[in-house]
């Protein structure tokens, strides 16, 4: 049995008084990509931004439940989320360099957190690790904002892997690119996934059946009481089972096009 990195228990989060997602209750397993699949405003990145704290930044939001990162609870009173947000790093929708040159984009989280080793092999060590080196090499004075979009994302995960995290979430990293550059990115996930955990949410279907080894579907149900909706999960499995025979009729529905 693979080695569990991240359980949630019982998850809801609320932001302010309105619940956004209901009693979620999944494992994330070590070195494997673990896709969260569902129509729009069913949680998925609500989860996925639960797993770094990164819904501490929004005012009013409330995780309740249990998140465990190797047994720790992951919202326990002695927990640092600058430290969490170090060992799980995060890489957006759409693209988002720091408007300085593409070796200062990585040498920024390694400086931030008081590195002192030789930043050049680590700036190249990050640049090789996002398969972006070669192409790079010579323009590393250059701003960033001078790249292709997907040059431009594969940056963005070499900046994420720079602070050598644990665990690497993506939030539709390929929603913003073309074929072309979506094909790198899932190419390099498969590369990546030897070190890395990694947690991507994605509206692409046949995205999550090609890279991710298991796969969590969600959906969007009416809280009678409230009269509002709210995301829950419906079932997670193996990806090959979620799109070949799974258990829920309403992710068998979703996964062939019947709603969503």
């Amino acid at each position: 049995m693979p080695t569990e990195v991240f359980n949630l228990n019982d998850v809801s989060v609320y932001y302010g008084k309105s619940l956004a997602v209901q009693n979620v209750n999944l494992p994330i397993y070590r070195n494997e990509i673990t896709a969260l699949i569902g129509p729009s405003g069913c949680g998925k990145s609500t989860i996925l931004r639960s797993l770094n704290r990164m819904n501490d930044l929004i005012p009013g939001a409330k995780v309740t439940g249990k998140v465990s990162y190797h047994g720790q609870d992951m919202y326990g009173p002695d927990v640092d989320p600058v430290q969490v947000r170090k060992l799980i790093g995060m890489v957006f929708q759409k693209p988002n360099p720091f408007p300085k040159s593409i070796y200062d984009n990585i040498a920024f989280g390694p400086k931030t957190l008081g590195f002192k080793g030789n930043m050049d092999d680590t700036v190249e060590e990050a640049l090789r690790g996002a398969a972006l080196w070669d192409e790079v090499k010579d323009r590393l004075k250059d701003n960033a904002f001078g790249m292709s979009g997907g040059q431009q994302q594969r940056l963005c995960i070499a900046r994420a892997i720079a602070v050598k995290p644990e665990v690497i979430l993506m939030d539709e990293p390929c929603s913003a690119l073309d074929p072309v550059s979506t094909f790198k990115i899932e190419d390099l996930m498969n590369e990546l996934k030897s070190e890395y955990t990694i947690v991507i949410v994605t509206h692409n279907m046949q995205q999550a059946a090609r890279v991710a080894d298991r796969t969590a579907f969600f959906t969007v149900a009416s809280d009678d009481e409230a009269g509002s909706r709210v995301g829950v999960l419906v079932e997670h499995d193996e990806t090959a089972k979620i799109f070949s025979s799974p258990s829920n009729e309403k992710t068998l529905d979703y996964v062939t096009g019947r709603f969503g």
